[in-house]
């Protein structure tokens, strides 16, 4: 594996600025990357079958992602994401995208990795779950990281990004 970007200001990658709907057909994932961008933030990322019909395929993002499916080291904790979910699943997921690339956590892990969260909880392993089935930007908070739990992935695509990574 190549080494990603290292996570210091200078390399700190926002996104466009710009408003829009961006994707690139993957031949690995059998699908397409889309992504929604509103001013300096994503706000969502997907794997389409098709994509929008208004989607630019220009983004800096997009080669990134490239990249990190033929094997490029990249954690893409530098690019910034706007959620737009519950409190409590923010909670989880930012918990979720402190997981490192290449490892892997539980769901009771990732209840206590979260504040105020207790893994002997069942209710609160349910939000846990809740959380990652919500992920409004999978890769980008790491839900296929979560070897236990639902990703907001299609199952295929969370398996390649398994294998990607080692996992």
């Amino acid at each position: 594996m190549l080494k990603g970007r290292p996570a210091d200001d200078a390399s700190m990658e926002a996104p466009t600025g710009d408003a829009g709907i961006y994707a690139r057909e993957s031949s690995y994932l059998d699908r397409y990357v889309q992504l929604g961008e509103a001013g300096d933030r994503i706000i969502s990322l997907s794997f389409p079958s098709q994509p929008e019909d208004d989607a630019g395929d220009d983004h800096t993002l997009l080669d990134r992602i490239d990249e990190y499916l033929q094997g490029v080291e990249d954690d893409f904790t530098d690019v910034t994401v706007g959620l737009t979910v519950p409190t409590d699943q923010r909670t989880v997921l930012e918990a979720v995208r402190e997981i490192p690339y290449g490892e892997d956590a539980s769901v009771a892990q990732v209840a206590r990795m979260t504040p105020d969260l207790d893994d002997d909880n069942e209710d609160d392993l349910a939000q846990v779950r809740e959380a990652l089935a919500a992920n409004p930007v999978p890769l980008l908070i790491p839900d296929h990281r979560v070897r236990d739990g639902p990703s907001a992935a299609p199952p295929p695509v969370e398996q390649k990004l398994r294998a990607i990574e080692g996992l």
